[in-house]
Formats: C-alpha cells, structure tokens, sequence
C-alpha cells in the first residue's frame, strides 16, 4: 500500500488554549494511538488534503520533527460542523509483526454481459471493505471483475478471498449483482397482467356467443345444424 509522509512537531502543551491556538495558526492538533503512549502532535492542514480528501487508501509516515518517524493510519477524524475544516485526527500506530483492520475501497472491472446484453443493471452493494492483514499486505484496492456476470449472478466475499489478507464480512455477503430495475420488473408484471385479463375477457365473449346461438334457435324453433344433417 503506498504511504504519505506528514511533517509533524511533537506538542508538549494539550491543553484547550494550545489547541485553539494551534488551529488559529491553520496547523491541525493529532494523536498516535497504539504505542506505548500515546503521541501528540500537530501539521499544517494542508499536508492532509491528498491523505484525507481521496477515496483511496493510504497508510502514514509521520516524520516527527525530522528525528523520529511513526508508520501508522488513520483511525479517526472530526471536521467542523459548518467550515468542514479539519479540526483533530486520530491516529493508530503500525507494526510490521501485527495485523491491522482496515477500510479499503473496492474497484470493478470489466463489462457484464448480463448488463450489456439481457438488460439488466448492475448493483453496487459494497465500495468498500474491512480486511484485516499485515501492513505489509494491505492493499491499495480490492478488484472485482465483472466480466463473467449474467442476469441475476453475483459476487460475494467468497469469490474474492485470498492469503494476503482476510474480510471482516460474512463470506456470503454481496459485493456486486446483476439484475433487472424495479421499474423494469414493474413494467413486465403489468404487461403480464394485461395480457391474462384479455385472454379471460375473450373466453367470456366466446361463451356469451354460443348461448346467444343457442338462445336464438329455440326462440325460432330452428334446430342446430348438426341435427338437421342428422335428419337427412
């Protein structure tokens, strides 16, 4: 997985004052969970956009004042309510020997032939998933391929399983689907039912013909054809 690198200064006042004062100066105020103590410090808010604001996944350098560095990932952020500035963020500290849950995004590929040629639509279940692995076995994406999916077929965690590292999830939950819309089920039950509701209005129409037949015989006294050939 690739990592960003933060240049940090190590805090040694955490108070509420120093704190104010530090996002006052547009720095953001940080703790490394995970060690043998926790670890404050703060960088500026900038440094943060390509590790905060990405849908991708990355693991951290926190350079420390050029003299110690901290391999670690994010655990936790707050935002302001109304500016969405990025107020405090927790971190947790990485060891190479110890396995770490993590959240990584999920990546499709491929066309479905159940999409692109029974018309069906492809469902989204899962963008991201919770593995648990070495840091050295994180990924930065987990691939679905699409490219074998028909009409009503899915992919699930059992089809994505490997020995890098394991899912947090059920093996049996749905990452992805292909099947028809609501609305395009919706259409095919009422045309169903139009069709039957014809076919019982055309069997009633055809009885309603033969008593009429019958009905209009007797008034007359004529007898069906099939008698009167019996007579000749």
């Amino acid at each position: 997985m690739k990592s960003i690198t933060i240049n940090g200064s190590q805090r040694e006042s955490v108070g509420k004052s120093s704190t104010k004062a530090l996002r006052n100066a547009g720095k953001v105020p940080c703790v490394v969970y995970g060690g043998e103590k926790p670890v404050h410090f703060s960088a500026d808010e900038i440094s943060f956009s390509k590790l905060v604001y990405t849908p991708n996944a990355h693991t951290v350098i926190i350079s420390l004042d050029g003299k110690e560095e901290i391999n670690a990932i994010i655990q936790d952020i707050q935002f302001h309510p109304v500016t969405e500035k990025i107020l405090h963020i927790d971190f947790f500290q990485l060891f190479e020997n110890k396995e770490i849950n993590m959240t990584i995004p999920v990546k499709f590929s491929g066309n479905a032939p159940g999409v692109r040629l029974e018309g069906g639509l492809l469902f989204k279940n899962k963008r991201k998933l919770y593995v648990k692995a070495l840091p050295k076995n994180l990924p930065d994406f987990i691939s679905v391929d699409i490219s074998n999916l028909n009409l009503n077929d899915k992919v699930t965690i059992q089809d994505l399983l490997n020995d890098n590292y394991s899912f947090v999830h059920p093996e049996n939950m749905v990452v992805c689907q292909v099947k028809m819309s609501r609305a395009s089920l919706s259409l095919s039950t009422d045309e169903e039912g139009e069709e039957g509701e014809e076919g019982e209005e055309g069997e009633e129409s055809e009885e309603g013909a033969e008593g009429a037949e019958k009905s209009e015989n007797k008034e007359t006294g004529d007898k069906p054809a099939e008698s009167e050939n019996k007579e000749g």
